[in-house]
């Protein structure tokens, strides 16, 4: 921050905090000539104004506002680049509140640190404890049931772009996942595209054009099987997807496919380890492990 915007912040500060104070002041009892009768002058539908101070608690409250505002000034940052004599931030907070969560919570987490994966989700403490780390790191993207959304797998059945073993799964969320299929929509002409996805709606068993399906064969092979192999069942290596089965991260309609071909497709899951540490990816792997293998 300038020094002229932290100026400009303190000035605007003083000046609602003083003038509020002044009004106040002002306000307390209006200075007009009082009739006999303590009474303004004022009149409407025969109901008389009387011209009586503030409720002296009212007033006090007020006060203590103030005092209040000023100290939380003195300690806390609030006047331009003053951070206060406590120098708090909510950065140091949330550090010390993460430090504090921890010496409670972690031990709970590490007792499992060294159990198998397979092992681990057989426990229903331990599948319990992972589903609410997970529901709070991860439903945004994979769902609160672990379902998954259009692009984000579904973690409940047995189909995996990195595969489903134990320790691809603990992989995964340490490491994070980067997918991309390139695009060839400048590569490939509009009925080469036809072709392919007419072969590939045939690898998962859909209706099809035979004869567009026979040439988007030789199209493959050339140009889609390093990543998805000569039969169309993936690659866990690169994240390939299984083109024979039913399972679909995109959409499996002939536009959606036809997209993907023309398009490519770009997915990435972010590392985890930082974020959840060890023993908790390992109680993650261990639910989502479970999910699949019950």
């Amino acid at each position: 921050m300038s020094d002229f915007w932290s100026w400009w912040i303190i000035v605007v500060v003083v000046i609602n905090v003083g003038g509020f104070y002044l009004l106040l002041q002002w306000t307390r009892k209006v200075k007009v000539k009082s009739s006999s009768k303590g009474t303004t002058g004022h009149v409407y539908d025969g109901i008389e104004e009387y011209n009586n101070p503030l409720p002296r608690w009212w007033l006090n409250m007020f006060y203590i506002t103030f005092v209040f505002a000023i100290g939380y000034f003195i300690l806390y940052p609030g006047l331009g680049k003053f951070e206060g004599v406590l120098k708090w931030t909510q950065e140091n907070q949330l550090e010390g509140e993460v430090e504090q969560a921890s010496k409670i919570y972690q031990p709970l987490f590490d007792k499992y640190l060294n159990v198998p994966i397979a092992e681990l989700a057989k426990n229903k403490q331990a599948t319990e404890m992972g589903k609410r780390i997970f529901v709070n790191t991860c439903f945004g993207c994979h769902g609160s049931d672990a379902r998954g959304n259009p692009g984000y797998p579904d973690l409940t059945d047995n189909d995996w772009l990195w595969g489903g073993k134990a320790e691809n799964i603990e992989l995964s969320i340490i490491k994070g996942r980067t997918g991309q299929m390139p695009a060839f929509g400048e590569s490939l002409k509009a009925h080469e595209i036809d072709e392919l996805v007419n072969y590939v709606g045939k690898l998962s068993g859909n209706d099809v054009d035979a004869t567009k399906a026979a040439a988007g064969k030789l199209l493959f092979d050339v140009n889609c099987f390093v990543c998805h192999g000569q039969d169309g069942k993936g690659n866990i290596d690169v994240g390939a997807p299984n083109l024979t089965d039913s399972v679909w991260l995109h959409s499996a309609s002939r536009s959606g496919i036809a997209e993907t071909i023309r398009n490519g497709r770009m997915n990435q899951m972010p590392p985890h380890a930082e974020i959840l540490g060890k023993a908790r990816v390992h109680l993650v792997a261990a639910y989502v492990y479970s999910l699949s293998n019950q």
